[in-house]
């Protein structure tokens, strides 16, 4: 009896303890779920992060976002038409003239003149490239060709932008067709603007009109921009040992006293060959903007010389018979000097002196010098 009791009570004992470890088990469970279930749950309008991870892979870059193709731009076609060139590229300097023109403008940095500017070759401008080529020790050709290219080149741009003021336009005045009327002026100055520039560019006014051929002659104001030539001779020029002026060529060229060429000069000889006087002459007088003596006598072609009964003082100004400078010579009455008629230099004849353009008289009268030999050949 006593063990069966015994056995039943152990029986009902080991019931109770499974009992409560079931509880137990159910009750981790539970408490396991609602720990989990609160710890994954974040707040709805909690902002995103990103964690970095702990690793020892090297960092990624992070990738590009792809736009939808309705945002990506896409390129601009813009229409251009094709613009005209200029007439003188820019570049990099000292480089080889690119044409006649380029070629005239840089023959002023040695003194040598092609006569008036004009981007055309002709016989002046033939001569002036000889003379150049002479002084270089390339083949006198008188062309621009490859060797000539290669030695003459031009140090800065071609052209430059002139800006016309209020004095260019208050001395401009009217000159009179007489002689009676020229001697009765104040002075005998330029007419017009186009004048004053062309003569200002070393240059023929039909040039000047083409590099700028918006603007209106007929009402320059002051403020306007002109494109010319930028024909600079030698800042300080070496004084010359001596002249040539070579009748057959009509020109005139200045020589050290190593005989290096420091200018050459188109110019205009007597019409009459009794008036051309051929050896040594010499310097005695040297004058810029120099007044002019009209002799009558010596102008026995015009009726008004005729008339007047005797000589007139004409004023200075570049539209003086002499122009803006004068070189007296030995010989009476001869000299060398400028012209109001700048384009007839050399194609036309004078009276006995020798004429140059104006700007290249001016340049003359740098270099010469009382007593300076003037060897005139034939």
């Amino acid at each position: 009896m006593s063990r069966g009791r015994k056995a039943r009570s152990v029986g009902r004992q080991g019931n109770e303890n499974s009992f409560w470890w079931l509880v137990l088990i159910l009750c981790a469970v539970g408490i396991w779920f609602w720990w989990s279930s609160h710890n994954s749950t974040e707040e709805p309008n909690a902002p995103l992060t990103v964690q970095t991870p702990m690793t020892n892979a090297p960092a990624q870059p992070a990738p590009k976002p792809i736009l939808p193709l309705a945002a990506t731009p896409l390129p601009t076609v813009v229409k251009t038409s094709t613009p005209s060139p200029a007439p003188f590229p820019s570049g990099d300097y000292p480089r080889p003239p690119r044409d006649i023109l380029e070629a005239q403008i840089a023959l002023s940095q040695f003194g040598i003149s092609p006569g008036s500017i004009d981007g055309a070759i002709g016989s002046q401008t033939r001569a002036a490239l000889a003379a150049f080529q002479n002084k270089s020790g390339v083949p006198a050709t008188g062309e621009l060709d490859m060797a000539t290219r290669a030695t003459l080149a031009l140090m800065s741009a071609p052209l430059t932008t002139y800006i016309v003021n209020i004095n260019d336009l208050s001395r401009l005045q009217p000159v009179s067709k007489t002689w009676l009327g020229k001697s009765q002026q104040t002075a005998l100055d330029f007419e017009n603007i186009l004048e004053l520039l062309a003569e200002r560019g070393h240059a023929s006014p039909n040039l000047i009109r083409r590099l700028n051929p918006t603007v209106n002659w007929s009402n320059v104001v002051v403020g306007t921009e002109v494109s010319m030539p930028k024909a600079d001779y030698p800042k300080a020029p070496t004084k010359a040992a001596f002249l040539i002026i070579n009748l057959a060529k009509k020109h005139l060229e200045a020589f050290d006293a190593e005989t290096n060429l420091l200018a050459h000069f188109p110019c205009s000889i007597a019409a009459r060959f009794d008036k051309r006087p051929v050896g040594e002459l010499h310097v005695t007088t040297v004058a810029t903007a120099p007044d002019y003596t009209f002799n009558p006598e010596v102008f026995p072609e015009s009726e008004e010389a005729r008339n007047l009964g005797g000589k007139l003082i004409l004023p200075p100004g570049p539209n003086n018979p002499v122009g803006s400078a004068w070189v007296g010579l030995d010989k009476p009455g001869y000299g060398i000097h400028g012209t109001p008629n700048p384009e007839q230099v050399g194609r036309t004849e004078s009276h006995g002196c020798f004429r140059l353009a104006n700007w290249n008289a001016d340049y003359l009268a740098k270099l010469v010098w009382v007593g300076l030999p003037v060897r005139v050949v034939p």
